[in-house]
């Protein structure tokens, strides 16, 4: 009798520290869960901040520093070219733009380079390129300032254009390159932020559903318990719990992998876009600076053909190419293109963005941009054939007018094409981020509120058993 007393006893002891083991489990993986969820949701925020704050602002800031440093270059040009000598003869309406358009880039040049000194703060490479790029800017903004002092007096222009080709030559041996040196560094950055974000929420990701599975466990192990202890099918109070808590674990592996979808939205799908289409705009300036160039300084008009083309291959790259075959090639490639849309016999930056169509209208917003080139890159061989007839006059009003049928009104519509197709994708980067950040206001407070209410479901259930051990 005394031996089944003390089994009794020791059944009576073992039951409830077994009981209150597995509840002490359960707070401990609720609080672990709640605890990585909480973290991963604060990372995830600041993932956000430097995508939307920094990552990406000064990315397109330096993609805008080399399309303005193209454009003021080509507004020089434009300004020599328009002005006739000492005032006189010169094109009005093609020179009051030229000046407009100048001061437009060069206030444009200012605002970026303040914002990429601030970015660059802490980081010694881009501090030095920055400074750099503010030093040759300085001297460039001297010679062409001088050229144009030169171009008011009569026949001042063979002075102008030694200043202009002085500050041409700065412009390409030094502004550009470390302008698209920023470009690549902030890209390369951003690309190494994304890379390590995504990583961080896949390993956080397999995190919460190892928690969870355990939390789920134990909460299943101590129903079971119960059950065969007591005799009783359920716990009402632990299978609520063992809902929130499941719940919970949904919530916070939906708000991770939409989180890293969103991210992947973001980054690969928009804004790998949008720098492909900000390069394509900073080449296609200075293509059409390379006309005005060409028609300015005929001692370099071979050199200024040469780099006109070599800007065409970097748009729509066709191997073996010439000025006189490109045209016919790019039409002939561009037609077996929209016959086959998977039919890709062209590089570049337009392919570029047309190996990465996503959104809706993209796809049609981009096939418009290539049209737009194609018509503006037949204007570039009619400003040279124009000039070859011994029409320069002719030539440089075509290249430098604004009427409709001119080489500037077509860049324009070019112009407005890529615009359309950029729009598409920053838009998409802005809501992509939009709804990174509101996975984390949505979903986050409500898996840690399940958590907490599996943990005092998890209590009030496990009252009534404990108690009848006192």
């Amino acid at each position: 009798m005394a031996a089944r007393a003390a089994l009794r006893r020791r059944v009576r002891a073992t039951v409830p520290a077994r009981l209150r083991l597995l509840r002490a489990a359960t707070l401990l993986l609720a609080v672990a869960l709640g605890l990585l969820l909480l973290v991963a949701g604060l990372a995830a925020n600041g993932t956000w901040d430097d995508v939307a704050g920094r990552d990406a602002p000064r990315t397109t800031s330096a993609a805008d520093l080399n399309l303005a440093l193209n454009d003021m270059d080509a507004q020089a040009a434009n300004i020599l070219l328009s002005s006739g000598d000492g005032g006189k003869g010169g094109l009005e309406t093609p020179h009051a733009k030229a000046v407009g358009m100048y001061g437009d880039a060069r206030r444009e040049i200012g605002h970026d380079l303040r914002t990429l000194s601030a970015a660059a703060q802490g980081d010694r490479s881009d501090e030095k390129t920055v400074e750099a790029i503010t030093d040759d800017f300085a001297e460039y903004q001297e010679l062409i300032g001088r050229a144009l002092e030169n171009d008011r007096r009569t026949d001042g222009k063979p002075d102008a254009l030694t200043d202009y080709r002085d500050a041409t030559d700065l412009l390409r041996d030094s502004l550009l390159p470390d302008a698209r040196t920023l470009v690549s560094a902030n890209d390369a950055a951003f690309d190494s932020q994304y890379t390590a974000a995504r990583s961080a929420l896949s390993a956080q990701l397999a995190a919460v559903l190892v928690l969870g599975l355990l939390l789920l466990a134990v909460l299943g192990a101590l129903q079971w318990y119960l059950a065969r202890r007591f005799r009783r099918t359920l716990n009402p109070a632990l299978l609520a719990a063992t809902g929130c808590a499941l719940a919970a674990v949904v919530l916070g592996a939906q708000l991770l992998s939409a989180s890293a979808g969103h991210l992947k939205v973001a980054r690969r799908d928009a804004f790998d876009s949008v720098v492909a289409l900000s390069r394509a705009r900073a080449i296609a300036y200075d293509a059409n600076a390379d006309e005005s160039r060409y028609l300015l300084d005929p001692q370099r008009r071979t050199r200024y053909a040469d780099s006109f083309l070599a800007k065409s291959q970097q748009l729509y790259g066709i191997r073996g190419a010439t000025p006189a075959t490109y045209d016919a090639r790019l039409a002939a490639t561009w037609r077996d293109y929209r016959a086959d849309a998977a039919d890709l016999r062209f590089t570049g930056e337009f392919r570029r963005e047309l190996d990465n169509i996503t959104f809706p209208g993209e796809r049609a917003a981009a096939e418009r941009t290539v049209d737009a080139y194609a018509v503006y890159e037949r204007d570039d061989r009619r400003i040279r054939a124009l000039l070859a007839a011994g029409k320069e006059r002719q030539a440089v009003e075509f290249c430098m007018g604004w009427e409709a049928g001119t080489s500037n009104a077509h860049f324009g519509a070019w112009m407005t094409a890529l615009d359309e197709v950029t729009g598409i994708n920053r838009v998409h980067f802005t809501s992509s981020v939009a709804a990174g950040r509101a996975e984390l206001t949505g979903r986050l407070p409500w898996a840690g509120g399940l958590l907490l209410l599996a943990v005092g479901l998890t209590g009030l259930g496990l009252r009534p058993r404990l108690a009848e051990f006192r």
